[in-house]
């Protein structure tokens, strides 16, 4: 269906006549029963100036034309009705079917992707030669990442993005990144190779477009789009004022407490995110005061999980404003432009409730999960498939999985690999595994990822969280969740920042800003990239294989960056200063990357990212030369894909003889066990696999074929693995 045009059906061709027939229930009492028109209209307010404000109907219907909500009414009214809504089944989450059309993808960056002269990026993501080398490679998915218009809109001009293009405002693809006909070109490029475009939808939040411009002018449905509150004057005392030149402020902590003990606001929640202080104390901000379409002044208080940037979207609204909003750029991005799968992002938060003692109720609510599932429903319905990345507790992974998305990203166990490699021992890694194995997460239903745009986040909501007070056993000792939380964040700390590795960076409470390549650089000792030797970036490709063989040879999706793909490092502070100005120090690890060699003389990006230190050089060349990176990675996907390892079930993660060593059992489709045998230490070591999974018979190297050893009558065998290096086997 995304081949057709569907056509542009006028409002009044929609018209939907209501028979009204007697009910048999009893009247309800007349205070329940809503009135469309309370009162007669109101005075015409006196003409507005020609100005951006809420008074000048000119301004109005120019940001209503431009709104994300008008468009999705549009759209909702030509698919109404239509046969192909009802084509597939969408009830249950299918996680192997969505690792069957797609198991390897290429997470995209928009704004650090180098393209050639006068090349657009869509266009250079839709290059013949770009998917040749992705299909050596073994790549069968891009996830583009955010590609529409984004930022906000102040009076009559556009404001930036304020988060990497995840603060929406339209479903236009900004003119920066290409076109829409380069978009649908890619999508055809791609299916051309049987490969799969996966785009974004963002469930969460907005940015300050045209849609909360809208809200705050008090019109039609706009403010039901949002968590938004407006305050009475005659409590207007409790707001602080707003800087001229702001359209808003953050609220702190006693202003929060005394809205909330006002009834305004549900107040504090379970943690603010992205905390900073004086930037960002609590959840909340407030408007100042704002001229409605009708004249009238309001403030408006609105949630925000994340920057002030990104107003939250209201989930249970009586005009479900925010849900056709979604629902709409979801069903654009499918059968519009022609995408297969969609990235859910900040999907854990939509839902709040206030709660009688402590903070609201805002993560693991059940309308995330409602909301999720009927996002989930009508991507299934239409054919495509949806993955969320956000990092929680391993018990609601489980539970989204079980009614939303498909796949959801491995926050389970990406920080415990990096701890792995970062101090050469695996048995947090092994503990992480087993957890979620006990809790019955499916590894299939994960994203197995290295870098992607966002910081290496070590907040281990599972161990911080709901299992603080949960006894585990670690190091031949007894630990709460809580205490070994903090024993890794720290740890994690002094090992891959600081004066160990001055090139990463503390990214507030949430992680380590770096690159998958420096912190390998941090795990090896290097503390200064200036005097990287060859020696050491052949040591840096082989423990970045290691990474590439523990994500890949276990069932789920396997997802790379651009940054991987060449050996990207952070780039200096000083590059990015205005960037990082904030505290957001992700910037540093987002350099500008050139794939393909396209612009081998480019400084920066097209968006002006600076461009990053690439160890392994681009694609073409590394190609080229079997003992590169990306050669040896197609041989790593070569074999996970001719075994069937992306659809597996994982059985066991058993004990082993050496802390460095890491054994992952799995049974194939075909019935046969698999075992993943990894060493995270640099030095070679053997030693001996075990596990009750283990049927007798000959192990062979699914590499080479050869024998590895024989499978005893004590379910066990021995195996020798190189520093930095794997096995992937199988019991014939």
């Amino acid at each position: 269906m995304s081949d057709q045009e569907l056509p542009d059906v006028p409002d009044e061709d929609r018209t939907i006549e209501f028979m009204l027939e007697p009910t048999p229930y009893a009247a309800r009492p007349e205070r329940l029963r809503p009135k469309a028109k309370r009162k007669a209209v109101e005075a015409a307010t006196p003409p507005p100036p020609f100005e951006p404000d809420g008074r000048n109907p000119a301004y109005v219907e120019w940001l209503e034309r431009q709104s994300m909500l008008h468009d999705s009414m549009t759209l909702g009214r030509q698919l109404a009705g239509h046969h192909a809504m009802w084509a597939n089944p969408y009830a249950h989450p299918d996680p192997r079917a969505a690792v069957r059309q797609a198991s390897v993808w290429y997470t995209a960056y928009p704004i650090s992707h180098i393209t050639g002269p006068g090349e657009s990026f869509l266009a250079s993501l839709g290059a013949e030669d770009l998917w040749g080398a992705f299909a050596k490679i073994g790549i069968e998915a891009v996830h583009t990442g955010p590609l529409k218009l984004a930022g906000g809109i102040s009076g009559w001009e556009p404001t930036p993005s304020v988060d990497g293009h995840f603060d929406r405002i339209s479903m236009q693809i900004d003119p920066a990144f290409g076109t829409e006909e380069e978009f649908r070109a890619m999508c055809a490029n791609a299916a051309r190779r049987r490969g799969t475009i996966i785009d974004d939808i963002v469930p969460g939040h907005t940015g300050k477009g045209a849609d909360f411009r809208l809200a705050e002018l008090n019109y039609l449905d706009y403010p039901g789009i949002y968590h938004m509150v407006d305050i009475p004057q005659d409590a207007w005392h409790l707001l602080p004022d707003v800087p001229e030149g702001r359209d808003s402020v953050n609220l702190d902590a006693d202003a929060e407490r005394k809205l909330a003990e006002g009834g305004y606001i549900i107040g504090a929640l379970q943690r603010v995110i992205f905390y900073e202080p004086g930037v960002k104390e609590t959840n909340w901000s407030v408007t100042p005061p704002i001229y409605d379409y009708k004249g009238r002044l309001r403030r408006w208080v609105y949630l925000h999980y994340f920057k002030d940037g990104q107003p939250t979207i209201n989930w249970l609204d009586p005009t479900f404003a925010g849900m056709r909003l979604v629902m709409g750029d979801a069903l654009h991005s499918l059968l519009d432009l022609g995408s297969g799968g969609l990235r859910l992002d900040a999907n854990g938060f939509l839902g709040i409730e206030k709660v009688d003692v402590g903070p609201g109720w805002s993560e693991g609510h059940p309308m995330s999960q409602a909301a999720n599932q009927l996002i989930g429903s009508m991507v299934r319905k239409v054919g495509g498939f949806t993955f969320q990345e956000l990092n929680l507790s391993i018990d609601d992974i489980k539970q989204t999985s079980a009614v939303g998305p498909d796949l959801s990203y491995d926050f389970v166990t990406r920080p415990a690999y990096q701890f792995a490699l970062a101090t050469g021992d695996t048995e947090f890694l092994r503990l992480t595994l087993r957890e979620a194995l006990r809790i019955g997460v499916d590894q299939a239903s994960l994203v197995h990822a290295l870098q992607n745009h966002d910081e290496l986040t070590y907040e281990l909501v599972h161990f911080a969280g709901p299992h603080r007070d949960t006894t585990y056993e670690l190091a031949g000792g007894e630990t709460t969740g809580g205490e070994l939380a903090e024993y890794v964040r720290e740890t994690m700390r002094l090992k891959l920042t600081g004066a160990a590795a001055p090139y990463n960076a503390l990214f507030v409470q949430n992680g380590i800003a770096c690159t998958t390549a420096s912190v390998i650089a941090a795990s090896l000792g290097i503390t200064d990239l200036e005097t990287i030797t060859e020696a050491e970036v052949r040591r840096i490709a082989n423990a970045h294989l290691l990474l590439c063989m523990y994500n890949a040879w276990q069932p789920g999706v396997f997802a790379l960056s651009g940054w991987d793909l060449v050996g990207a490092l952070p780039v200096d502070r000083a590059k990015v200063r205005p960037l990082i100005g904030t505290g957001d120090t992700r910037w540093i690890e987002r350099g500008a990357y050139d794939l393909m060699g396209s612009a081998p003389e480019a400084k920066k990006s097209a968006s002006g990212m600076p461009v990053a230190t690439a160890l392994y050089g681009p694609l073409p060349q590394q190609l080229e030369n079997p003992g590169s990176f990306a050669s040896r990675l197609a041989e790593v996907l070569k074999l996970r894909k001719r075994s069937g390892i992306a659809t597996a079930t994982l059985l066991d993660v058993p004990d082993v003889p050496w802390r460095s060593m890491l054994v992952m059992i799995s049974r194939l489709e075909n019935g046969l066990v698999q075992i993943t045998a990894l060493n995270f230490g640099p030095d070679r070591i053997t030693g001996r696999v075990q596990s009750e999974h283990l049927p007798q018979g000959r192990v062979t190297d699914l590499a080479t074929r050869r024998k590895v050893d024989d499978v005893d009558a004590l379910g066990g065998f021995t195996v020798e693995l190189p520093a930095f290096g794997g096995l992937a086997m199988v019991v014939r």
